[in-house]
């Protein structure tokens, strides 16, 4: 005999059987305890059913929740940039200016999606790897503004209010 031959055996095993007796285990209410919903043919309880307790996705808040000190920059991509002319200066109230981006409450990041033929000086409150490899790539310089906006999401409230 090897054990190739040796053939995978059927495991079975025998079904509840409810109803039967004291002597089974499950006589009498088979398992399903004295009457109510439970003890019916029929009876589903739906998911996130907590009985007499609230739920728990009703305790928690559904507007407002996010992180506190979140930074979500307004971000530029390096294939927008390429419709400015070379030895440009390109910061965040040009960019404002000439409509390429809406509002800027948090900061101004640059992403380095597509690609930069001419050389420009971009100042940003941050930027991408990529994006400062290419803009330097292509000859500009990369100027990093320190005095970015308060982060937060009320300090940004608080700056659009202001600005409006």
């Amino acid at each position: 005999m090897i054990l190739n031959d040796i053939k995978k055996g059927r495991i079975s095993k025998s079904r509840k059987r409810v109803g039967r007796g004291k002597g089974s285990g499950k006589g009498k209410q088979s398992g399903k305890g004295h009457g109510g919903a439970i003890s019916r043919s029929g009876h589903h309880v739906r998911p996130m059913f907590a009985g007499v307790a609230l739920p728990l996705f009703m305790k928690f808040p559904k507007v407002g929740f996010g992180k506190r000190f979140a930074r979500d920059y307004t971000t530029i991509n390096t294939e927008d940039l390429g419709r400015y002319a070379s030895g440009d200066t390109i910061d965040a109230e040009r960019l404002l200016k000439d409509k390429v981006i809406k509002k800027m409450p948090y900061g101004l990041k640059v992403l380095g999606k597509g690609d930069l033929s001419v050389s420009l000086t971009v100042k940003a409150h941050a930027f991408s790897k990529s994006a400062e490899e290419k803009i330097t790539a292509a000859g500009g310089t990369v100027v990093k503004v320190e005095n970015a906006p308060k982060s937060g999401r009320k300090a940004a409230s608080k700056a659009e209010d202001n600005t409006e």
